[in-house]
């Protein structure tokens, strides 16, 4: 998202600024949340990437360049995930500078609806790029406001190069990104993220635990046999 208001402020706060709250959305804009939040995929990412102390999974929160008193120009990303960072320094700042954190985003990914198709495509894509950001995804449930479904730009010699979209069956597609090591598919309208070594949708944390839990159980019962078996010899040794 991309603010018009050009008079909010920072403020101060124990000693440091802090960027403000972008702008409320507008009611149309609400889809891009229910995508990312209600949907899971944002806690899905955040499960599956793992490393809270040095991985960001965010958005809706400023990306600048350095501290600032103005945010004319300034964007807000439906959804960034950074590597090799400190989140609570972008928690303290209310906001990913770029100069604290040492480097930009890795991922940035927006979402479209009707109000920023077009800052999607054009503005927002320049902006990025002049920002470094490694990856630009763009996710259109119906392609009608970014001209195309899914499509994402990685960054080469400081321009955007189109990342390969394939068509993949029941008419969805799917490209790999580099900086997730993820595939990002759209499929029936919804997006959704998949791990190219199993060729299925991530897993979050308790995907993990339960899988954990039904080996342990597998053990449990191989080593249950073992022992029956171990008895019954000696009983028909005697």
């Amino acid at each position: 998202m991309t603010t018009p208001d050009t008079s909010a402020k920072t403020f101060q706060v124990q000693g440091r600024f802090r960027l403000p709250d972008p702008p409320e959305r507008e009611p149309e804009d609400m889809t891009s949340f229910d995508r990312l939040t209600a949907s899971g995929n944002a806690y899905l990412l955040i499960e599956h990437l793992g490393n809270p102390e040095t991985t960001l999974v965010s958005g809706e929160r400023y990306i600048s360049p350095e501290p600032t008193t103005d945010m004319t120009g300034l964007r807000y990303p439906d959804l960034f995930v950074a590597f090799g960072v400190d989140p609570a320094a972008y928690k303290a700042s209310n906001a990913y500078i770029i100069s604290e954190q040492g480097k930009p985003p890795d991922f940035v990914l927006e979402i479209a609806s009707r109000s920023s198709g077009r800052e999607d495509t054009g503005p927002k894509r320049d902006a990025y790029a002049e920002l470094r950001i490694g990856e630009y995804w763009r996710f259109d449930e119906t392609g009608e406001h970014h001209g195309t479904r899914l499509a994402g730009e990685r960054l080469v010699e400081g321009a955007y190069v189109a990342i390969n979209i394939a068509d993949i069956p029941n008419g969805g597609l799917q490209g790999y990104s580099s900086a997730l090591d993820l595939n990002i598919r759209w499929e029936r309208g919804e997006l959704l993220l998949y791990d190219p070594e199993t060729n299925r949708p991530i897993a979050t944390l308790e995907d993990e635990r339960a899988r954990a839990d039904t080996e342990r159980e597998a053990r449990a019962s191989a080593e249950a046999r073992v022992r029956q078996l171990e008895e019954q010899l000696r009983r028909e040794s005697r």
